[in-house]
């Protein structure tokens, strides 16, 4: 069997190189790369790597937990993603959850439980405590009740607009967004400030949220 390739993120390289000697005693799990949550270049190192399994400390994001979740699984859709956290917040794993994460793991749990959810997750499985399993699934309801409302929002959108609502969806920014539609920055900018204000949103996060919510995905990437 193919052993799991794991690119292994947080904000310390030391606590990702004592978790790669533990989980590289595993048969069935590889180690592919080790990072830091801070460096600039993550989103190109998940895409060279091509990881099966992406374990990344949120605590440094911040309040950018939910937009840079969201740019790591646009960047690898087929990676699984999850969340190795010291932080309870039940507004966090919310983020995550709408993000795309796959699981929600506290640092407190050894490394055989850490284990079991990387291959769970590989599987398609997800996993998060079940002390915030309620939050998560009341706020996922509002979302759905919320994107109903909001089916045909983005018909309001010109075919430019929703190209590049669908690069944003990508985790592309702007100048990326400019070379791959042949357009300017400044139209880029142009275009996005329209698509907040047709869709009542007010930042990346939101915009790419109600675009899913709606129906709108990226296309898939070459193999």
């Amino acid at each position: 069997m193919t052993p799991l390739r794991l690119l292994l993120v947080d904000d310390h390289l030391m606590v990702t190189e004592a978790l790669a000697s533990r989980l590289s005693s595993a048969p069935d799990l590889w180690v592919a790369g080790r990072s830091t949550t801070a460096e600039p270049n993550l989103l190109d190192i998940v895409r060279g790597l091509r990881p099966d399994v992406i374990t990344i400390e949120v605590e440094p994001l911040g309040a950018a937990i939910g937009e840079f979740l969201e740019r790591l699984v646009a960047v690898r859709p087929e990676a699984r993603v999850v969340v190795l956290s010291a932080d309870h917040d039940q507004a966090h794993a919310v983020e995550a959850a709408r993000a795309g994460v796959s699981a929600w793991v506290a640092k407190e749990q050894g490394a055989a439980e850490l284990e079991t959810v990387l291959r769970g997750v590989a599987r398609g499985e997800s996993w998060f405590p079940p002390a915030m399993l309620g939050a998560i699934m009341r706020e996922l309801r509002a979302d759905v009740s919320r994107a109903r409302q909001q089916e045909d929002s983005l018909d309001v959108l010109s075919p430019r607009e929703k190209d590049v609502l669908v690069a944003m969806m990508d985790g592309a920014r702007g100048r990326q967004i400019a070379h791959d539609l042949s357009i300017s920055t400044d139209t880029v900018r142009t275009h996005i400030r329209n698509i907040f204000a047709k869709l009542d949103v007010h930042s990346r996060l939101e915009a790419v949220r109600v675009a899913r919510a709606a129906g709108l995905r990226p296309p898939e990437p070459s193999r």
